[in-house]
C-alpha cells in the first residue's frame, strides 16, 4: 500500500471536462501541483453524494485557498458516469477522474473487492500530493466517513 513519502504511479486515469475526456499518466497529472486527491467506492451511491463530493464542492475555495492547485475526486467507474455524477452535483471546481478499470486503485494498494455490489472499488481515502509525491495520506477504516472529508482536509492543510 502506497505511504507518506511515495511518489504517485504512472498509471493512466481519464481527466474528465466539460469538453470531453483525456487519459494522461498520473505522474503527469499531479506533476508540478499541490492537489488534494479524494477517492470514493462508487459515484451516485449514498455517502459519496450525500456528503463526500458535497463537502469538497462546497469547500473547494476554502482549499484552494490554501495554495492548493488541484482538487481531484477518484472512483473505478467509467468516465461518463464520472462526468454525469460531477455535472448532477454541480461539481465545476473539482477534477472528476475515471479509473476506469481499477489501474491506479491497484497500482497504490487501495482496491476493495465489492462482490456483487460493484466488484472492484476504491477504499475511501483522501491525500494532498505536492509534486507527485504524497505528503498527507487519510485513509478511511471500512464503513467510515471522517477522515477523508473535506472538513478534516481543510483543517490539516
Amino acid at each position: 500500500m502506497i505511504e507518506l513519502g511515495n511518489t504517485i504511479p504512472d498509471a493512466p486515469l481519464t481527466v474528465v471536462t466539460q469538453g470531453g475526456q483525456e487519459t494522461l499518466p498520473a505522474a503527469e497529472l499531479f506533476a508540478g501541483k499541490k492537489v488534494v486527491l479524494f477517492a470514493v467506492p462508487g459515484a451516485f451511491t449514498p455517502t459519496c453524494s450525500a456528503h463526500h463530493l458535497p463537502g469538497y464542492v462546497v469547500l473547494a475555495d476554502d482549499i484552494k485557498a490554501k495554495g492548493v492547485d488541484l482538487i481531484a475526486c477518484l472512483s473505478v467507474n467509467d468516465a461518463f458516469v464520472m462526468r454525469a455524477w460531477g455535472e448532477q452535483q454541480n461539481a465545476d471546481a473539482i477534477t472528476m477522474l475515471a479509473d476506469g478499470g481499477g489501474a491506479f486503485t491497484k497500482a497504490i494498494g487501495l482496491e476493495m473487492e465489492t462482490g456483487d455490489f460493484g466488484g472492484l472499488r476504491s477504499q475511501r481515502y483522501a491525500m494532498v500530493i505536492e509534486d507527485g509525491v504524497i505528503k498527507q495520506l487519510y485513509i478511511e477504516a471500512p464503513k467510515q466517513f471522517e477522515v477523508s472529508k473535506a472538513e478534516a482536509v481543510l483543517a490539516a492543510l
